[in-house]
């Protein structure tokens, strides 16, 4: 087998480009966001760790069976004096399946044998606050002050337990803490190094005849430790009891082994950390790349100066700058920013000039409104030209979104009064919600978030839905492209206008907005052309999908065939 330095050399390109993993996908690091190959390499460094295959055995070594020796006469001691209790922990059967071989001078033994572990203590949220913030003592620690792994445990977290506080018990100096219940368990895990007292959800290990912890704990970090948790875990909320957990097989090697051990390992999770760092910094600087070259060409669009020249620098740097799926939401984004300020197609001086279908708009708006079926208008202050945002194409114009508009309050369906059986779509803030057997609005609409998901947009292209009370709908002008209104919107940012804890979106804040109406022919013209773009972004989107797929089965392959 390569050396752990050759295996990750020889294989880098897999470690570093296999995707990311958020950190509820993995185990060892505590990190949002992780690169998949490298956590692989994490843990196939510690599973090599745990064989035996990490450091050569040396025969002079005192071997592990030795150490269990001690261990033994140490837990006696131990018991004679009162200071732990005396528990019956099974070893291996002579004819129960190992996970695996050990090397010579390697031993098999159940956690429970090589240290004494323990819970803490539970206290309440009230009396933390009331009686031991703030104060000196030994810090309390709960499961969301312990990390994934590696990283130090969080004792700044304002509890303390006084020193002769009695009846809570005590983890010295080099426990293992692991989280024992819920959706942690087994999964967080971490050293101490100096006195703590700590939660009733979380397991201590204080080790005999000065085994090493950080061996210990790259053990909790392995798949081979967290099959034997899996296994022995039970009830719906998913735990171990301390018992069933001293059952867990740990392979123990010799102790001079176990230094040499953990100073390699130490070694190697810095290399990874590295690698790590290195691929963030790369991330972010691409990330930071696009962003620039697209609001370069917006700014260009928004000018009118040196837009083709910009729109030619992205497209020769396009297979560099267009490799993740944020860049892609970027340029979609840019894509209908374009649109909406007449760049993404050429005008056409024949097309019949959107000054025409204004007035269209207006005859159609106040038939509406005679008739009761368009709330007041509400008056909007005239553009002036230090108000236009860009240089508006010749034959678009420039208007309030409110003379054009109008957000129609939904209505209220509570889910008990929805027949989910009805062939109408029930749309809440941020997209439908369930169906029913009547509508409220009889027309294609776009529908538009008014609390919580506020701004958030859905188009409708149904003959009828039903619209929330936590959602506007606006059925645009028939002079209008439907499809082309609904770009538009997505172009405003209407999100970013939603106020209060519970996001609200307030329509006379909307109304004020400027939008550019271009002709129907163009914005027939746009339709067509966005659709083709963005289906290009999708197929894109796609091949990185199908691309980062490929190189997690690769990482995935290779920590299989190594660890055979």
């Amino acid at each position: 087998m390569l050396s752990p330095e050759k295996l990750i050399i020889k294989n880098l390109d897999v470690w570093t480009s296999s995707g990311k993993a958020s950190k509820n996908e993995g185990r060892g690091k505590s990190k949002k966001q992780e690169l998949y190959g490298i956590k692989k390499l994490r843990e196939l460094i510690l599973e090599i760790t745990i064989r035996g295959l990490l450091e050569p055995q040396v025969p002079s070594d005192e071997p592990a069976s030795e150490l269990l020796e001690q261990i033994q006469a140490e837990k006696s001691n131990l018991v004679k004096n009162g200071k732990i209790r005396k528990t019956q922990i099974p070893s291996f059967r002579k004819n129960e399946e190992k996970p695996f071989e050990l090397p010579s001078g390697w031993e098999w033994a159940p956690l429970g044998i090589i240290g004494n572990i323990f819970n803490g203590n539970s206290i309440s949220k009230q009396i933390k606050e009331e009686k031991y913030t703030n104060i000196a003592g030994y810090p309390f620690l709960a499961t969301k002050d312990v990390g994934y792994g590696f990283e130090p445990l969080d004792y700044n977290n304002g509890i303390s337990i006084p020193i002769d506080e009695p009846k809570f018990k005590i983890a010295g100096k080099g426990s293992v803490l692991i989280c024992a219940e819920g959706g942690s368990a087994g999964k967080k895990c971490g050293i101490t190094d100096r006195k703590i007292c700590f939660g009733n959800k979380l397991f201590a290990n204080e080790l005999h005849c000065n085994i090493e912890p950080n061996f210990i704990l790259s053990f909790y970090l392995t798949p081979t430790f967290y099959r034997q948790f899996r296994k022995l875990m039970k009830g719906i909320i998913g735990g171990i009891s301390a018992s069933n957990f001293a059952q867990i097989q740990c392979p123990i090697p010799p102790l001079k082994e176990q230094k040499r051990i953990v100073a390699k390992v130490n070694e190697l999770m810095s290399i990874c950390d590295r690698l790590e760092s290195e691929q963030e910094n790369s991330h972010k600087s691409q990330e930071t790349l696009v962003s620039t070259f697209l609001n370069l060409l917006i700014t260009s669009a928004e000018n009118n100066l040196h837009f083709g020249e910009a729109w030619r620098t992205i497209q020769t740097n396009f297979d560099m700058l267009f490799t993740t799926e944020s860049s892609i939401d970027q340029l979609k984004q840019t894509i209908l920013q374009l649109a909406v300020m007449g760049k993404l197609v050429p005008q056409n001086l024949a097309d019949q000039p959107a000054s025409e279908l204004l007035k269209i708009i207006a005859k159609e708006r106040a038939s509406l409104s005679k008739n009761d079926l368009l709330d007041n208008p509400i008056s909007q202050p005239s553009i002036k030209k230090k108000d236009e945002p860009y240089s508006c194409p010749k034959g678009w114009i420039f208007v309030r979104f409110g003379e054009v508009f109008t957000l129609k309050y939904g209505k209220s369906l509570p889910s008990t009064n929805r027949s989910e059986t009805g062939d109408f779509p029930v749309y809440g803030s941020n997209g439908v919600v369930g169906t029913h057997n009547e509508s409220c609005i009889d027309k294609p609409c776009i529908i538009v978030g008014r609390k919580g998901s506020a701004g958030a947009l859905n188009l409708c292209n149904d003959s009828g839905c039903w619209v929330t009370d936590v959602a506007y709908s606006v059925v645009p002008p028939s002079a209008l492209n439907l499809d082309y209104v609904f770009f538009c919107f997505q172009s405003l940012g209407l999100d970013l206008l939603g106020k209060g804890i519970k996001p609200g979106l307030n329509r006379k804040e909307v109304y004020k907005l400027i939008v550019c109406i271009p002709p129907i022919a163009e914005q027939n013209r746009i339709v067509i052309k966005i659709n083709e773009l963005m289906s290009m972004c999708d197929q894109l989107k796609s091949s990185l999908a199908a691309a980062r797929t490929t190189q997690l089965n690769l990482a995935d392959s290779l920590v299989k065939e190594t660890l055979r």
